[in-house]
């Protein structure tokens, strides 16, 4: 085995982590955007869960995060604006990216 094959394999173990890692945070980010904008619509328990785990899952639709923005604009029915939600989902990615890396 040579320095560089192990360099290798850490560079690409790092780079798996580092995408898990990134791949949980804007899930978490979704979920507390999720949480936010059920309470805008009134959803509570249940209901406002289910709604959270709706907009994880709207993520998966396409690359980046114009999915999640369309749904949340779509839903909120102009309750927020574009803007708005953009800052929001900001102020999530940071307070997902602390609760992600705090375990």
């Amino acid at each position: 085995m040579t320095s560089f094959d192990d360099r290798k394999r850490a560079a690409e173990a790092k780079f798996a982590l580092d995408s898990e890692t990134q791949f949980r945070i804007t899930a978490r980010r979704n979920k507390l955007a999720g949480k936010w904008v059920a309470e805008l619509l009134g959803k509570s328990g249940d209901a406002a869960e289910a709604y959270a785990n709706e907009v994880i899952r709207s993520d998966f639709k396409e690359a980046g995060d114009e999915d999640v923005i369309h749904k949340l604009a779509s839903d909120l029915q102009g309750r927020a604006s574009e803007a708005d939600i953009r800052a929001r989902l900001l102020e999530f990615e940071a307070e997902a990216r602390k609760q992600i890396l705090a375990k």
